[in-house]
């Protein structure tokens, strides 16, 4: 029966569903965040080379300003969305990492030891390429760059083979990726920072013990974490270290377990309702009845997976692809084909595409048959080559690295941005066609007769 509420709302326009059916859809998709991520890269790279190029530089490039309390300081829109809105990414990233090592496929040593040594080959074997193509020239500081594996994209480009490619196969992807993400953070903290300096560390250090006390005594609201982490961001910034890995270091402080134990507050729940069943009906009482039981199930949902549940669409749909609608307009008017070949960006483009699908296949291959861990359930050779593969594209991550390591070198870096966007498409489109053509289909599962 329709509630009185339900009466008294006003029908929804046709036309309205009509144009957000598609919207809806496409947000329902697992691939989603893939492809927004894909068409911005697109439309930076289109409008950079357009008649209107000169605007692309112009918005990305406006100088803005911060003041608070008398202190402020200057930075670009970029700056504002590579060190400011990716601490929020970072922030994702250390709570996924805490979630994944809690309660995920990490949280045990054999589960994780197959894509721990696969994300050792995926990350080793491409930064010795990158190497060998570049020793000895002004690039060779962006050894790292090859390293990262992008989740969403990679993720993304399984989701349209997911009839090729088993749950275990996936789930081997994601642990990858976040040891990837780890051995990220650590190089970016060790070897891009600009020169530490003791005394911020000191306050940075001061601060990730109050981060800490906050886990250890449960705290579940969000704005001390947000006040604690703002203060980390400044005096990680000024002490010398990434000021965007002190949302690693706040995700991985949010409390990973509930409260109280989900039986226990279900058992309390069920005997509230029951004695509300037994007292007449009271509309004035009501509201009051729904949030002492919206308070109780809170207990059994961790903060973890609430702060996940609450940045995981902000992250996924803006930060990310305004990141990637930022750093991805190269202006390739000038460069010619030949221009792959410099050493900077074949030294990518080898280390994402071959180094990656190397390093991980046979770091994989060595491990198994030394009987240290056995292939992802349901995985064949073939299955495992093309994820190796579709691990090379290097997105987000890279780009970020890129802009850390030539900094102040716009020439270098734009090379840089050639070659990963270069070696990711042809790991997406070259792993898709290995699981899409060459890896046999998964079998259905065949039911006992009856």
């Amino acid at each position: 029966m329709a509630t009185s509420s339900n009466m008294n709302r006003p029908p929804v326009p046709a036309l309205f569903k009509v144009a957000l059916a598609p919207v809806q859809a496409f947000f329902r998709l697992e691939a989603s965040s893939g492809i927004l991520l894909a068409l911005c890269a697109v439309a930076a790279l289109a409008w950079a080379n357009s008649p209107w190029g000169a605007t692309y530089a112009a918005v990305f490039d406006a100088p803005l300003r911060l003041e608070i309390v008398g202190h402020g300081g200057h930075f670009t829109f970029r700056e504002f969305i590579n060190d400011g809105l990716m601490t929020l990414f970072f922030f994702l990233v250390g709570m996924e990492i805490k979630r994944e090592l809690s309660s995920g496929e990490l949280r045990t040593f054999s589960r994780a030891l197959l894509p721990l040594i696969a994300a050792l080959g995926g990350m080793v074997v491409p930064a010795l390429l990158y190497v060998a193509f570049t020793h000895g020239t002004p690039a060779q500081g962006g050894w790292a760059i090859p390293m990262a594996t992008d989740i969403a994209f990679a993720i993304g480009c399984l989701t349209l083979v997911k009839a090729r490619v088993g749950h275990g196969l996936v789930v081997f992807l994601t642990a990858l990726a976040i040891f990837d993400d780890i051995g990220g953070i650590l190089v970016i903290a060790l070897f891009y920072g600009t020169g530490l300096h003791v005394e911020w560390l000191a306050v940075a250090a001061g601060l990730a013990a109050v981060l800490w006390g906050l886990n250890r005594f449960y705290v579940r609201n969000g704005l001390a974490y947000a006040l604690v982490g703002l203060g980390l961001w400044y005096a990680m910034h000024h002490g010398g270290i990434h000021a965007t890995l002190s949302g690693v270091v706040l995700g991985l402080a949010i409390p990973a377990l509930p409260t109280r134990p989900g039986r226990e507050v279900l058992e309390e729940l069920a005997e509230y309702i029951r004695g509300l069943v037994s007292q007449p009906d009271d509309e004035g009482e009501r509201a009051a009845q729904l949030l002492h039981i919206e308070e109780a199930l809170e207990d059994i949902e961790p903060p973890l997976n609430r702060f996940v549940h609450l940045w995981h669409g902000y992250v996924a749909y803006g930060i990310v692809p305004l990141f990637a609608l930022a750093n991805s307009g190269v202006d390739v008017s000038g460069m010619s084909p030949s221009d792959l070949l410099k050493p900077l960006p074949l030294g990518i483009i080898t280390g994402l595409f071959v180094g990656k699908q190397v390093g991980i296949f046979l770091f994989t291959w060595a491990a198994v048959k030394a009987g240290v861990s056995p292939l992802p359930a349901g995985a064949s050779l073939a299955q495992l080559h093309g994820v190796s593969v579709v691990a090379g594209i290097g997105f987000t991550v890279a780009l970020f690295v890129g802009g850390l390591a030539f900094a102040g070198q716009p020439s270098l870096l734009a090379e840089a941005k050639l070659g990963i966007l270069t070696g990711s498409l042809l790991s997406a489109v070259v792993g898709y066609v290995l699981l899409r053509y060459v890896a046999r289909p998964l079998q259905p599962a065949v039911s006992a007769p009856s």
